[in-house]
């Protein structure tokens, strides 16, 4: 269970690379600096792929979790 006080919740289940990652940082826009934002997806390459995102664009990996084919993915916006 997460440790996070999620400030938004982004549900990316059903789209394969690259779209989580374009609808997170779509998300991101309308957050401060400082929220964290919660992403779910059922694509297992969001679990590489979205904190190197993070990393390259100066937001930050929080955590993953994995449950019942379920990636959760905390970010921080940077």
């Amino acid at each position: 269970m997460t440790q996070y006080a999620i400030d938004k919740s982004l549900d990316a289940r059903g789209l394969c690379c690259p779209m989580p990652s374009v609808k997170t940082a779509l998300a991101l826009e309308g957050m401060k600096t400082g929220q964290v934002i919660e992403v779910l997806t059922d694509d297992p390459v969001s679990k590489k792929d979205l904190p190197v995102w993070a990393r390259s664009t100066g937001n930050h990996l929080l955590g993953i979790e994995e449950t019942d084919n379920i990636v959760r993915i905390y970010l921080r916006k940077g």
